[in-house]
């Protein structure tokens, strides 16, 4: 059993960075598909939603899904999300919590909302790092 990875079409390719978007990993359970943390990013790496965490979570679950759907799975089976919010955006509960109840209405995934100091680049304001979602069959 080894990894393999997908370079999902809509998502930077980030190997040369030195990671997957997207991991693949058979297990006696499964298949275990691992995304990488999402942000706000277009294929291009152009931000979108610059100084609006509402409209980059938006943007960084678009491209969960994109990433998620590359394996075959989707945003549904996500189990838990952990949210990394640029502590200088933390106070913007609302619009954090609108953007989820957008994506996933009254069946949301658990979550923990994480204050960091700093993201990878300084107009990111929140990052999405799913839990891993287990196929029951291979699906790629």
């Amino acid at each position: 059993m080894s990894r393999s990875v997908h370079v999902p079409a809509g998502i930077f390719d980030s190997r040369p960075y030195g990671f997957a978007q997207v991991a693949i990993v058979p297990t006696p359970f499964g298949t275990a598909v691992h995304v990488s943390g999402q942000v706000a990013w277009d294929a291009k790496r152009n931000i979108v939603g610059a100084g609006d965490i509402g409209r980059q979570l938006e943007k960084s679950l678009e491209n969960l899904a994109v990433a998620l759907a590359s394996a075959g799975a989707t945003l549904d089976q996500v189990g838990a999300l952990r949210l990394y919010i640029k502590q200088s955006h933390m106070h913007e509960g609302k619009a954090i919590s609108g953007a989820l109840r957008a994506r996933f209405g009254d069946k949301p995934p658990c979550s923990t909302w994480i204050g960091v100091p700093s993201l990878a680049d300084d107009e990111f304001l929140v990052e999405v790092e799913p839990s891993p979602v287990f196929l029951a069959q291979e699906t790629h």
